[in-house]
């Protein structure tokens, strides 16, 4: 066979297709029906896969070597985000309103790069490769939980990897780190009632935008004064309404915000520490509340050994000069809800490059990414395919 480094250029072409052609038709959660079909056409194309729906807006290709070895599940998330698109390339998304502003369209492309390349040559493929093109990643619970949970897809499998393009890290690097790598995303809604009242005659009312600013600023005593300096907590509220006009107290205000832990146990104690001081400034200013803490996803924590082998690999991939020890996140991310029935662990492909004008950071109108990354990408995973399904 051609060196893999030669494989993977002449793909460079196809790469860039896929990825141009999903970034223009993109698709939110649970709503991918068109990418999934478009993925699987694909994937009908390539000899030696057995392609499947596990359900109706994700794609599994199942590749079954040759040679005798584990099981590994490789993963990459198709879903867009409800953004609307400032990019003017021709290749910007054609619906308004929704765009791949997290790099999902390449994390398909890559993917679908590495089936081409296995099924060119299964014969020389250990153990069995699946491949899940997965959808609703951004929309909780995820669609992830959904394939866990409803299919058969991890029944079997040895080991699971996938990885995330990442804008703030230049185009080729790889970045690698065992243990804790991502945040559990919770959520939290509060409701404060007081009473409402003449913007004159405050003494009359109960004011629940006074009492809610108390609760905004209170709420940062969590994170410096109730939890340990170096037990990471992020507690942050995204967003405040209340009120109609200039000179009316409100009966209520409503907030919503972001709980962000690694720690398992200190995830299941942030509920009670932030309802406590709900209730204590509620109650000194004669308010009441309704509270709502819906936990998200799990912290996405690696497996030390398949990071520690994804690491060999990137070494091997794309150099010293190119790798990095990868920082922790309070981001959160679904794939952690394979690691719940598998050992595994999620990495990081540089996608940025000042001259592409791809360092906006994800989730922002104008990310893209240099296209450089989608070779990079398909290395790494490739790499993985072959070294992870082998027994040590």
């Amino acid at each position: 066979m051609t060196a893999i480094g030669d494989r993977v250029e002449d793909l460079r072409t196809q790469l860039v297709a896929w990825r141009r052609h999903l970034h223009m038709n993109p698709e939110v959660g649970f709503e991918e029906h068109a990418t999934a079909a478009y993925i699987e056409a694909q994937l009908r194309r390539m000899p030696g896969l057995s392609v499947s729906r596990p359900t109706a807006t994700s794609v599994l290709a199942v590749l079954k070597g040759g040679l005798p070895g584990r099981t590994v599940l490789l993963r990459a998330d198709i879903d867009a985000l409800p953004i609307h698109e400032e990019n003017t390339f021709e290749f910007a998304s054609t619906r308004p309103g929704v765009m791949h502003a997290c790099g999902h369209d390449g994390h398909t492309a890559i993917l679908l790069g590495v089936a081409a390349l296995l099924s060119q040559d299964a014969a020389n493929v250990p153990g069995e490769v699946r491949m899940i093109f997965q959808h609703a990643e951004e929309i909780g619970p995820g669609g992830a939980e959904e394939l866990v949970m409803n299919t058969p897809l991890m029944d079997g499998v040895d080991v699971v990897t996938g990885l995330h393009l990442n804008s703030q890290l230049p185009a080729g690097v790889v970045a690698v780190k065992p243990g804790a790598f991502m945040a559990a995303p919770d959520m939290l809604e509060l409701t404060i009632r007081g009473r409402g009242g003449h913007g004159a005659h405050p003494e009359e009312a109960v004011d629940p935008i006074a009492v809610g600013a108390q609760v905004v600023t209170n709420l940062q005593h969590v994170v410096s004064r109730m939890v340990a300096a170096q037990d990471a907590l992020v507690v942050s509220i995204t967003k405040f309404t209340s009120g109609t006009t200039h000179n009316v107290i409100p009966d209520t205000a409503e907030l919503m915000g972001t709980v962000r832990t690694f720690d398992p146990a200190l995830r299941e104690r942030a509920p009670q520490l932030i309802e406590r001081v709900i209730k204590g400034v509620c109650d000194a200013h004669g308010a009441t509340y309704d509270l709502r803490y819906e936990f998200g996803y799990r912290p996405l924590i690696n497996t030390d050994w398949v990071a520690a082998q994804l690491k060999d690999i990137a070494l091997d991939v794309v150099g010293a000069d190119l790798y990095r020890d990868a920082k922790p996140t309070m981001g959160g991310e679904d794939f952690s809800a394979y690691l719940e029935k598998a050992p595994g662990a999620y990495f990081n492909v540089g996608s940025g490059s000042d001259g592409q004008d791809s360092r906006w950071p994800h989730h922002h109108p104008r990310f893209t990414i240099d296209e450089a990354s989608l070779e990079t990408g398909v290395r790494m995973l490739h790499a993985a395919a072959l070294r992870l399904t082998v027994p040590e």
